[in-house]
């Protein structure tokens, strides 16, 4: 059974910093390709940002230069470094495992910035 689970959302301050941490069990997790992406209220979701199974990482122009994605494959974990966190930043975070035909989603975790 395949479980996809995201954490370490929360609420912070703007100009502080999270970690969001996806578990992805039940899966090859090195040969997935992994993304975080985000919905905000009233908003379409969107891509943030992207790992491939090789390590090449793709970002929201948005978040360039604040978030980096990386990848535990030892751990079957993806990590999403969020600093400089700004109040635009609050959405819900999913977690996305994509290979092929396959597409996995986590249940999202929520980040909210505010002061």
């Amino acid at each position: 059974q395949v479980q996809v689970v995201e954490s370490g959302g929360g609420l912070v301050q703007p100009g502080g910093s999270l970690r969001l941490s996806c578990a992805a069990n039940g899966i090859i997790f090195r040969l997935f390709a992994m993304t975080w992406y985000r919905q905000a209220p009233g908003k379409q979701r969107e891509l943030v940002a992207a790992i491939t199974s090789g390590g090449n990482t793709n970002y929201a122009d948005s978040v360039k230069g604040r978030f980096t994605i990386s990848r535990d494959n030892a751990k079957n974990t993806v990590y999403l470094q969020m600093n400089s966190l700004k109040p635009d930043d609050t959405a819900v975070y999913y977690c996305n495992a994509h290979f092929g035909g396959l597409d996995y989603w986590g249940q999202g975790t929520q980040v909210t910035v505010s002061s």
